[in-house]
């Protein structure tokens, strides 16, 4: 496989998958060439299937800490602010 599969990005990864596709479509792989596709692509699949899940449970916890803090103040919005914390009155 062309460089070691952990270093590439998800779109690179994707990318190249795209490029093994291609070339066993158009049938430029040959006979002896195409197990080392397949298995490299294989690779790339599994490689994209982790970054997504990574960036689902990121996604997920950033969320979730994001609904927490929400909480934290939607508890403390209906309380009248302590006193000499809010708007002034003044009488006219």
């Amino acid at each position: 496989m062309e460089g070691d599969a952990r270093e590439l990005s998800y779109s690179q990864a994707v990318r190249r998958l795209e490029e093994i596709l291609e070339r066993i479509e158009k049938g430029e792989a040959d006979i002896d060439e195409l197990s080392d596709l397949v298995s490299e692509a294989a690779e790339l699949v599994s490689l994209c299937r982790r970054k997504l899940t990574q960036a689902e449970m990121q996604v997920k916890r950033i969320t979730e800490r994001l609904e927490r803090e929400g909480e934290g103040e939607e508890a403390t919005a209906g309380e009248p602010p302590p006193p000499g914390t809010g708007p002034e009155e003044v009488p006219f």
